[in-house]
């Protein structure tokens, strides 16, 4: 069974979903693993409240940006309430393999980078309504 996840990973990995740049993002954020180098910029497109757009470029390892196209998968179409949610234990679920502790930062990018991006919006809307 293991194989067959790594396929999956891999897969995600040689041809990433949503992977490419928005135009005109609501919100965006550059994260970075400095241990190895792997980057993501995550670009989200939230209209009434939703993740109408998704997008997302980088480079590092297959766990990272496997990661990165399964959570975006994940977070088009959902409100920003449900995908503030988000949990690591819901983006490790979606990865479905064990990832070692060494290997557990690279697995997480995505969605601390997404947790930032998630900050920007609510500051940028703070200072909307201020």
């Amino acid at each position: 069974m293991d194989d067959l996840y790594r396929d999956y990973i891999l897969e995600h990995y040689r041809r990433p979903h949503n992977f490419g740049v928005l135009e005109t993002p609501t919100a965006s954020y550059e994260g970075s693993n400095p241990l190895c180098g792997d980057r993501i910029t995550l670009m989200l497109g939230i209209r009434d409240g939703v993740v109408a757009e998704v997008a997302f470029s980088g480079r590092g390892c297959a766990i990272s940006q496997a990661s990165a196209s399964l959570l975006t998968d994940e977070i088009k179409g959902k409100s920003v309430a449900d995908v503030a949610r988000i949990t690591p234990d819901d983006l490790l679920d979606l990865l479905g393999i064990e990832i070692s502790p060494a290997r557990l930062k690279c697995a997480l990018l995505s969605l601390d980078t997404l947790e930032h991006a998630l900050a920007e919006t609510v500051a940028g809307d703070a200072e909307v309504s201020a």
